[in-house]
Formats: structure tokens, sequence, C-alpha cells
């Protein structure tokens, strides 16, 4: 059950950033804070800065034996050498992610704030199920997935669930009894020190 343990930190990366710059932080953070998965979440027009991306990543994380997921297109998942893929699309993609990546790949499914995408998401083979944004943010599109929903598939489902989008240190704290994991990303990046952000964000879980 979610409430069972401290949930674990899932960190994206920002959606731009140039890779040579981005390491140093990206290594701080790693090393400053336990993190059970990072997802690569670069949006690029070329697939040879998705690779380059991919690169430096890769070797950041699995230097520290975290995971690294894609946002995006599962056929790249092999192609880059990464550990498996966050699909945004709730269940639609999932049964064929599954077929084309085997059973060893990590395979996600965000659903927004819909529970129904969610279950069908797992029955398809979802290895967790993230919904979000569970803050509220002129970025994001619906209403905010509550912690209804969350105490709800905690209660009742095994698949892991993750608590993403516009998060706060009170949201945080609120959400930290109902949900696995943290996807935190866009929070901690536009600050000045990432790792200092992501300190402050999670020192609820304390």
């Amino acid at each position: 059950m979610a409430d069972a343990e401290r949930p674990q930190i899932y960190l994206v990366t920002p959606k731009t950033f140039d890779p040579q710059a981005f390491a140093p932080q990206l290594a701080a953070v790693l090393d400053g804070v336990e993190i059970a998965c990072l997802r690569l979440a670069l949006v690029a027009d070329a697939e040879d800065d998705l690779a380059r991306a991919a690169d430096t990543c890769r070797e950041l994380a699995h230097a520290r034996d975290v995971p690294l997921v894609i946002d995006g297109p599962f056929g790249l998942v092999e192609r880059l050498g990464l550990d498996g893929v966050h699909l945004s699309d709730g269940a639609r993609s999932v049964r064929a992610a599954r077929k084309a990546l085997g059973a060893d790949a990590i395979l996600g499914a965000h659903c927004g704030a819909s529970r129904h995408d969610g279950l069908v998401a797992g029955e398809a083979g979802a290895d967790y199920i993230s919904f979000g944004p569970v803050g509220h943010s002129d970025l994001d599109d619906g209403a905010p997935a509550g912690r209804d929903l969350f105490a709800w598939w905690s209660q009742m489902i095994e698949l892991p669930v993750v608590a993403e989008g516009a998060l706060t240190p009170d949201l945080v704290a609120d959400f930290a009894p109902v949900v696995d994991f943290f996807a935190i990303g866009a929070e901690i990046w536009r600050q000045d020190d990432p790792l200092d952000a992501l300190r402050r964000m999670i020192a609820p879980l304390d």
C-alpha cells in the first residue's frame, strides 16, 4: 500500500535543455537525493538531439543505479539504450508498447485524472500509473487529479501510483500517505539551485 512507506522520488528532466550544461545540475540532484527513476522529457525535433540528451542522462543515471525512461515514442527505448517508456496517452499505447518492449522494460502511463484510464492501462500491462496535475497551473489542461483519486487507488489497487504536476511542499505533505511516487521536474529546474529546491519540496516527507 502507498502509506506503508515513504513515497519515492521520480525525477523528470526539463522539456528543453542543453545536455552539456544540464549534466552538472543533474549529477548534483542524483547525488544529493535518493532518486528511484529518471524520466527524459526533452522535446526535440531532431532525433540526434534526443540521442545526445539520452546519452548524457543514461551515463549519469546508470552510474548511480537509477533507471532511465523516456517520455515519448516507445520505439526509441531500445535504440537509445533506455530502460523503459512513460506514455502520455493514457491506456491507448500500453498494450503495443508492452508487446514491443517485452516484460522487463519499465512501462508507465499518464492517465490525467481518469480512474477508468488508469485501470485499463494497468490491465494492459503498465507497471505504474501516473495521475496529474495534482496542483493548479496555467500550463496544464483540465481539472487537477484530486487526493480522493489517489486515496481510492492506494486502497484498492496494488499497481504503484505516481502524483505529478504543479507540486508544492503542502501538496507533498497532503498526498504522501496515498501515493507511491512523486514525479518532480519543472518545479525545481526553474530554480537557481535545483537540489536545494528539491530538498525543500520533499522536506515534509522527513
